[in-house]
């Protein structure tokens, strides 16, 4: 007896304590895992899926490859708005003064503005696929975007935000009616020509797309507004890295799911909208389980995108002007300015994306604006990494030297990225 109640205190205990740990990493949970799939918004995915169609399996191994510094990049801001509880905005105003904070203000401004774009003109794409009017859409989804920070709770936006963003995930029913062969994707991923021009700018394309300016000011914004402390460090890290192989999974399947179909096929078809992805897709699943199963993975993306990069934003631009800045409270006479500018934003942007049609010629401006801005960005975080920082949570050793060196690879690529946008060579 004495036995039976010692197992039954110890297996108790045991409960107790994984129920404990669970609690505690579901409560640092969010950032990283939101941040991530807002990686993946609706530009992004129509270039995975022109990516697959165009080249096949061979753009799969160079999104494997492109993990580690998005999560890299992405974790030091986790322990930048940890340690400093500070945004990204407000630590550029501190160490290197206004004119320079002004500056990252501006550029994360027209950068925003141009992705919000993309955003709603990819929300418009999926409404007239079910022949919603494009006006019904957009100003059903920029009140919705509206109301969900007005909840004056982060915690609640940020799990709207997921839940928003794990739509995207339907895609994978599309894979298993497609039913790409494994050793094909494997001998895929053996070849990368990089002699070839369209897909060496694709690839640019890509990897200048890891890093985006919004996602750094956004999840440095979010540890602070999340209240989250030091020894909730490696618990952050460790959402950050679920959210890059989710991300990163997600880019993947697009690659997979077009390559098995529109490629292999070689219908040479140019996956330049919504209309155009679904299209290609229903010869294969027909035009119902396409619509309905890309329509909510692209609708998913763009919500949640639209959501971080609003807030990215409004956190980014208040923050260096010193006005109050936070989703933690309600609209009030103190905290109006970020309210303000937050649905200003939102506003702008969904008027202006009535006016465009082709999101792809929009796509490529906001990737040229995000190209030259990558040097920028990642110079002033690797520099606020060595300053901003006690030594106990700075970089050291090779770690610190793999960070620097992949950053500026990235940096390199985003740079030759412009040239053939803009048609230097």
């Amino acid at each position: 007896m004495n036995m039976l109640n010692f197992n039954k205190s110890a297996v108790n205990t045991y409960d107790n304590t994984f129920k404990q740990r669970l609690k505690s990493w579901l409560t640092v949970m969010g950032p990283g895992l939101i941040i991530m799939l807002a990686d993946t918004d609706a530009g992004c995915l129509i270039t995975a899926a022109q990516s697959g169609s165009s080249f096949g399996y061979s753009m799969v191994l160079p999104q494997i490859l492109l993990i580690p510094i998005l999560f890299m990049v992405q974790e030091i801001t986790v322990r930048l708005g940890i340690i400093t509880q500070k945004g990204h905005g407000e630590l550029i105003r501190d160490y290197f003064g206004k004119g320079w904070a002004y500056l990252s203000a501006g550029t994360l401004l027209i950068s925003i503005m141009g992705a919000l774009l993309t955003e709603f003109i990819g929300v418009i794409g999926v409404g007239e696929l079910f022949g919603i009017s494009k006006w019904f859409t957009v100003t059903i989804t920029a009140l919705f975007l509206i109301a969900i920070a007005l909840t004056g709770n982060y915690r609640r936006v940020e799990k709207i935000g997921v839940t928003l963003g794990l739509f995207e995930l339907t895609f994978i029913i599309g894979l298993f009616m497609v039913h790409p062969s494994v050793h094909e994707i494997y001998q895929g991923m053996k070849s990368m020509p990089l002699h070839n021009n369209s897909y060496v700018y694709l690839l640019a394309a890509n990897v200048g797309a890891v890093i985006m300016p919004w996602m750094i000011f956004y999840q440095q914004s979010a540890v602070v507004d999340k209240h989250l402390k030091p020894n909730m460090i490696r618990k952050e890290q460790g959402d950050t890295l679920i959210g890059t192989f989710i991300t990163q999974g997600i880019m993947i399947g697009f690659v997979v799911l077009f390559a098995a179909t529109v490629f292999k096929d070689n219908t040479n078809s140019t996956e330049e909208t919504v209309f155009n992805l679904v299209n290609s897709l229903s010869s294969y699943i027909g035009w119902d389980a396409a619509r309905l199963i890309l329509g909510s993975s692209l609708l998913g993306g763009a919500l949640v995108a639209a959501l971080v990069v609003a807030l990215a934003g409004a956190w980014g631009i208040t923050e260096t002007l010193k006005w109050r800045h936070s989703l933690n409270e309600k609209l009030n006479k103190h905290n109006f300015g970020f309210y303000t500018m937050y649905i200003l934003i939102i506003v702008v942007s969904a008027f202006t994306s009535l006016l465009g049609k082709n999101i792809v010629s929009i796509s490529i401006t906001v990737e040229v604006i995000n190209a030259l801005m990558i040097p920028i960005v990642l110079g002033f975080l690797l520099i606020l990494e060595a300053k901003a920082l006690p030594d106990k949570y700075r970089m050291h050793g090779i770690y610190r030297w793999v960070v620097i060196g992949l950053s500026l690879v990235v940096m390199a690529f985003g740079l030759y990225m412009v040239g053939p946008m803009i048609g230097i060579w």
